[in-house]
């Protein structure tokens, strides 16, 4: 299993993968974009099996990330997970419109995040799509 954590904040993406190794995932199944743009270079050149992105980044924000690779045949239905500080309830809407499977609002709280990763993580392993 491939994870692409897409967020400008390197701090952020440390969270994300302390989270993920707190729950045993192995660090060399992470990778880690600063924006949209070199996450889509990453999407192109990995097979990537679960993709956390933040909304509000630069060159490529997340919300037009997701919409662009929505339009890559071997990511239709390649789950993603919004993490964003955007709360408002038609930014959800247009995220959810946009393509992202599921969404996290920051600060992220207690074990929220492995709560909506987790799921995208057990099918994965037992070959269910």
């Amino acid at each position: 299993m491939k994870i692409l954590i897409v967020d400008d904040s390197e701090v952020m993406r440390r969270i994300h993968k302390n989270t993920l190794k707190e729950q045993h995932i192995p660090e060399d199944s992470m990778i880690e974009a600063a924006d949209g743009a070199e996450a889509l270079k990453l999407a192109i050149s990995e097979q990537v099996d679960l993709f956390l992105v933040d909304w509000n980044m630069p060159k490529l924000d997340g919300l037009s990330f997701v919409k662009k690779l929505r339009g890559m045949g071997p990511y239709i239905d390649t789950p993603i997970i919004m993490i964003t500080s955007e709360a408002a309830k038609y930014n959800v809407i247009e995220a959810i419109n946009a393509g992202v499977t599921n969404y996290v609002v920051k600060p992220i709280r207690g074990t929220v995040l492995w709560d909506k990763i987790a799921p995208y993580i057990g099918k994965k392993e037992q070959g269910i799509p």
